[in-house]
């Protein structure tokens, strides 16, 4: 049982079966309170309608015994005198007992024993002159005897004096059969019809949540499945409809293909990083046998070359590591102006003088990481450029915008978005000497992405290729004003 109730279409069967009562049941009671009121409202009526005709008559001076009164089992009266005592009643009518529920005036009169109830009622009377009959009603429930018969009934009272001066009360009931049965009927067709709604309530819940539950179940299966055989080209079934059930299989879907993506793309990347390695480390060991063999033959410089590259490649490989598993520097504010002028000041062995045309500007990211990137920006230009290197720093509205500009041959269109792909390097880029891995431009853009900026290449007006780096200008940093 406590297995069962684990399902989500149990427990939503349950939930909803248990509001559905709660509200039938307090809509029933509800109802027959309502009913109850409405004809106990219609049998006062009716009491108080029978009792002031009686009362009416009296005041205009008819005798006792020539009230025209209905039958005892339709409407009971009775007319008592001060002391309670019935001087008329009506056909069959062999007794009569009224507890007041809206005043305690009708349990004195059916009192004959209260000696202080004949002060008070003598104040009452006192107050209606010969003639006269009472404005206001009590009302009460009891029971009458008719013809041996008991039952129950609605009261209605009203003061009279006669014309002359004899102070009575008129006693008018009302049978609450009607009110008995109505209510009888109604909790009958309640307790009947209750059942029988949870019944359909819960039947029909369990169904429409089975029905709603059924793709998520299809898809907890495809997912077993992909799992178990570690296929990630598998998709889950996506269901025709636009709820959320449908939404998530869409997104499974979007997390499946990013997962195979990411696979694939790590695959490809291992695959990659084993073929670039395997070359400096087989020209280094091939170097050093030789010069083992022959010491006169050992190239130092090849294998210190060799060496310095396979050292770089093993920092780009643990660094594009690093990034993909999300590593990030703590960012602290910057200066781009002087970590470019830095980094171009601090360059030896380039073939071509860097210029540097900077304004400061402020921004907020890992020194390391960003010099890293102005470092690969500034390697590439060096080894595709003519005659010249220049670097550019500007603000751009939200935007600090560092430019690495060379007068080479440019970048075709169609390659713009390739150069930064993993071990890309264009044709002219394949020598070891002129090339690198295809890592550089790699690591530059995942660094610019990863501080929430870009990285983009154009052609410069004289036809070389212009590096731009956009990155979010540091919050703490901004002028108040327009610069």
């Amino acid at each position: 049982m406590r297995r069962r109730m684990r399902s989500v279409r149990a427990r939503a069967t349950l939930a909803a079966t248990l509001v559905v009562a709660i509200a039938l049941v307090a809509a029933g009671a509800a109802v027959l309170l309502a009913l109850r009121a409405s004809l106990i409202g219609q049998a006062d009526a009716e009491a108080d309608s029978v009792a002031r005709n009686a009362a009416s008559a009296l005041s205009h001076g008819l005798a006792y015994n020539d009230l025209d009164l209905p039958d005892g089992d339709e409407n009971p009266v009775e007319v008592l005198d001060r002391k309670g005592k019935a001087v008329a009643s009506g056909e069959d009518v062999e007794g009569m007992s009224v507890a007041a529920k809206a005043s305690d005036r009708l349990n004195s009169v059916a009192n004959d024993d209260a000696g202080d109830t004949d002060e008070g009622l003598a104040d009452e009377e006192d107050a209606l002159e010969a003639g006269d009959m009472a404005d206001e009603t009590w009302y009460g429930q009891g029971t009458a005897t008719v013809e041996g018969v008991t039952a129950d009934y609605r009261f209605a009272g009203v003061d009279v004096v006669t014309k002359g001066g004899v102070p009575l009360t008129v006693y008018a009931g009302a049978p609450l059969s009607a009110e008995q049965n109505a209510v009888g009927t109604a909790l009958t067709a309640m307790l009947i019809g209750l059942p029988l709604l949870l019944v359909t309530s819960s039947g029909v819940t369990y169904l429409v949540t089975r029905r709603a539950l059924r793709p998520v179940e299809g898809i907890r299966a495809e997912m077993a499945a992909i799992t178990a055989s570690e296929d990630l080209s598998r998709r889950v079934p996506e269901p025709a409809t636009h709820d959320e059930v449908a939404r998530l299989a869409r997104t499974t879907n979007e997390t499946l293909a990013a997962l195979e993506a990411s696979v694939e793309r790590q695959r490809a990347f291992v695959a990659d990083a084993s073929h670039e390695l395997r070359s400096p480390i087989a020209s280094l060991r091939t170097q050093l046998e030789v010069g083992a063999a022959h010491p006169e033959l050992l190239d130092v410089e090849g294998a210190v070359e060799d060496t310095v590259r396979l050292q770089r490649l093993a920092a780009d490989l643990l660094l594009l590591a690093r990034l993909d598993a999300g590593e990030r520097s703590a960012d602290a504010p910057l200066d781009l102006a002087a970590l470019v002028s830095e980094e171009a000041g601090q360059r030896v062995g380039d073939r071509v003088e860097v210029s540097v045309d900077a304004e400061s500007v402020e921004v907020a990211g890992s020194r390391g990481q960003l010099a890293r990137v102005l470092g690969n920006l500034l390697d590439n230009a060096q080894r595709h450029t003519r005659t010249s290197v220049a670097v550019t720093v500007r603000r751009a509205g939200e935007w600090a915008v560092v430019g690495v500009a060379d007068d080479g041959e440019g970048v075709p269109a169609d390659e713009r978005e390739r150069v930064f792909e993993r071990f890309v390097r264009l044709d002219e880029a394949r020598t070891r000497d002129d090339g690198g891995a295809g890592l550089g431009l790699a690591i530059a853009r995942d660094v610019a992405v990863r501080h929430g900026g870009s990285l983009t290449v154009r052609d410069t007006p004289t036809g070389g290729a212009l590096f731009e780096l956009r990155l979010p200008l540091d919050r703490s940093a901004r002028p108040t004003q327009p610069v």
